[in-house]
């Protein structure tokens, strides 16, 4: 099942590559591709990357869509 988000738009928009949001989150750029991509993840992958882009818990529908 696909999710949608805006992982990569707002990465982009920050001038972050791949592998810089995988470092600050704390998880592989492998992993980055397949959340950009669609595909399913953990909450806790889901929390570390809404902190990473700088947003709050609270926020997380700016990035992860439902």
């Amino acid at each position: 099942m696909k999710t949608n988000n805006r992982v990569k738009a707002i990465r982009e928009s920050r001038l972050l590559s791949k592998a810089e949001l995988a470092r600050k989150a704390g998880i592989s750029a492998l992993t980055i591709d397949r959340v950009e991509r669609g595909e399913q993840c953990r909450l806790e992958t889901m929390r570390k990357i809404i902190l990473a882009l700088g947003y709050s818990l609270e926020e997380k529908n700016k990035v992860f869509l439902d």
